[in-house]
């Protein structure tokens, strides 16, 4: 569990609130209505995924003539070390994909390959961060939070922002998912794969008129309280997220209910596998397209945790062919899938679908079996409204050390993604601390030339 029951509660009521809490107007005309961000946590090696490296062929095995360093521990007794996986050129844009993601390689045409990423930061914590909330530090608010805070859930009987777990938490904890120091709000509101998915979202009275009776007694409380102590923003927002939970309690499991769901549906989200972990996974995705089908504007998901220990489970530092192997056959149905359904129901092109991790993973290894960290070069991508599908930006050099072409940080993809729901990320502030604070800070440059 992400948090205590009690806590549960009060968060079911101030995660809920609405338009007139929302932020500052759009910027630019959107070109998406919503995001769905697939976090890959623990580092996915790039060279073995969307980035091939033929001459790592070649120096498979040979001495790496250099030093790998994190903290205080140098090493020098590397190797290199080839892609145990083989890649092959897909769709009409004949990108390169591993085999590893054969569903997603169907879908390539899609996609805005991205390769030439960087982090700064070779620690999960402080990377997870920099990704989600554009510091390396706690306390600032989430990429879903700003957009949450900006725009406002089109439906005002659901959150704006969600998070689809697998009930584990990501280096760096819930400040991954944080509202920051913006209003509570604005924070994720996590959803569980397995098991009940919202917990305490049922009524304790089943007598509807009762249960307003009592929610009822409770605001005049509040109310009263407010009058003695004057103008009060946490007071306010209680009453008016008390009623916004009331209202979710009827809408949110009519969402989650998949009964409506074709069996067609099903099977293409692999809810059928033999997988537990991909069968969660694949309800995940599902799931996703069912709350911005319903006007949620940001909806992450998290991997189930099954390889990697508590460093995010594409974390192989061995292991690497058992580890990358089960992540991609857990994830790659509902991620190919999620862009499918979405195209065949008309929301792909208004709906932003990101698919990323906090590194990469180095080209040469002290084993023959796994990656260590790597910030200096790794693969994200992009699909959905306003991206250009089939197309690869910038590069590596020929064995993945260092993005060499169009390097882009991780402001940057920010900075496109606020672009495409109609958010500069100049102007996206808030006052705090005497300061302006943005999400991108005094960095980041748009990525024109992937947008349409």
């Amino acid at each position: 569990m992400f948090i205590s029951s009690r806590r549960e509660i009060l968060a079911l009521a101030c995660m809920m609130t609405d338009r007139l809490s929302a932020g500052p107007a759009l910027h630019f005309t959107p070109k998406v209505k919503n995001v769905i961000f697939c976090f890959m946590p623990g580092g996915v090696s790039h060279i073995d995924t969307f980035d091939p490296k033929p001459k790592l062929d070649t120096l498979n095995g040979q001495t790496f003539d250099g030093f790998y360093q994190i903290g205080a521990k140098k090493e020098t007794n590397r190797k290199w070390l080839k892609s145990p996986w083989s890649f092959k050129q897909h769709g009409q844009s004949g990108a390169w994909v591993s085999e590893l993601f054969p569903n997603v390689a169907k879908c390539v045409d899609d996609l805005a390959i991205v390769r030439s990423m960087v982090s700064g930061f070779p620690l999960h914590p402080r990377a997870n961060l920099l990704m989600h909330t554009g510091r390396n530090v706690g306390g600032y608010p989430s990429l879903g939070s700003w957009i949450n805070y900006a725009l406002a859930s089109e439906n005002k009987n659901l959150p704006g922002y969600v998070l689809l777990h697998g009930g584990a938490v990501p280096p760096g904890g819930l400040e991954n998912f944080s509202n920051g120091f913006l209003s509570a709000s604005h924070q994720a509101m996590p959803i569980q794969a397995e098991g009940k998915a919202v917990a305490n979202i049922e009524p304790a009275d089943k007598a509807s008129a009762l249960q307003r009776a009592k929610l009822d007694v409770v605001l005049e409380e509040d109310r009263q309280f407010l009058s003695t102590v004057g103008t009060n923003d946490a007071i306010d927002s209680a009453i008016r997220n008390y009623e916004m939970a009331y209202k979710m309690q009827s809408t949110v499991p009519d969402v989650l209910n998949l009964d409506k769901e074709s069996e067609a549906t099903k099977k293409l989200y692999g809810l059928d596998a033999a997988d537990k972990h991909q069968r969660l996974y694949g309800l995940q995705c599902m799931r996703a397209r069912r709350l911005v089908e319903s006007g949620v504007r940001f909806v992450e998901i998290t991997c189930p945790e099954v390889y990697g220990g508590n460093n995010g489970t594409w974390d192989q530092h061995g292991e690497l062919k058992k580890g990358h192997e089960g992540n991609a056959r857990i994830t790659d149905t509902g991620v190919a899938a999620l862009i499918t359904d979405l195209k065949a129901r008309g929301l792909f092109n208004e709906t932003l679908i990101v698919w990323a991790t906090e590194f990469g993973r180095t080209p040469h290894s002290p084993i023959a079996d796994g990656r260590d960290h790597h910030e200096t070069a790794f693969t994200v991508w992009l699909a959905g409204g306003g991206v250009k599908g089939g197309m690869v930006y910038g590069a590596t050099d020929d064995v993945g050390m260092h993005a060499v072409e169009n390097v882009t940080t991780v402001h940057d993809l920010h900075a496109t993604i606020l672009k495409l729901v109609g958010l500069d990320h100049k102007k996206l502030i808030y006052k705090f601390g005497g300061r302006d604070v943005s999400l991108t800070d005094v960095h980041g440059q748009v990525i024109q030339k992937i947008l349409t």
